[in-house]
């Protein structure tokens, strides 16, 4: 049997907001679309819902992202999550240079939830609440620089 990791689904508030934060980052929209009927019912376990959604990739081709603003039922919002809870926790980018990916989070109004960390001498990283609250993680390897 073989398994591969195909994407994350995240449902958020504002789908407009959510792609373009994240289009902002790097990442390319691969499709859209508007689900509901019986197939959508089934799959997703509830009755009568409708949901537009948005298929994000990676510059790298292999990380995907699928979002879901749903219509109906209403989303349900729900408390922030807090690093260390049981669940989905987090969505981490690797990125090339952290402060300008931190210059491109700020211009949608999101900050580091403390501040940039140094780990090792390998990484610069940091967490950032983002849209919907979802915490992204940006990653910046150090190695190999001069």
């Amino acid at each position: 049997m073989s398994i591969k990791l195909e994407n994350v689904g995240i449902v958020v508030r504002d789908l407009e907001a959510t792609i373009s934060f994240f289009t902002d980052l790097g990442l390319t929209v691969l499709g859209r679309d508007t689900v509901s009927g019986e197939w959508a019912d089934t799959a997703v376990g509830l009755d009568g819902n409708r949901a537009d959604i948005a298929l994000l990739q990676t510059p790298d081709g292999y990380g995907r992202i699928e979002l879901f603003e749903y219509l109906h039922p209403d989303a349900i919002e729900s408390d922030r999550t807090r690093p260390n809870e049981i669940g989905m926790h987090r969505i981490a980018f690797s990125v090339d240079d952290i402060d300008s990916s931190l210059e491109i989070a700020a211009r949608h109004g999101y900050r580091p939830l403390r501040g940039v960390a140094t780990y090792q001498d390998l990484y610069r990283l940091t967490y950032l609440r983002g849209p919907s609250g979802i915490i992204v993680m940006l990653a910046e390897d150090l190695r190999g620089r001069g």
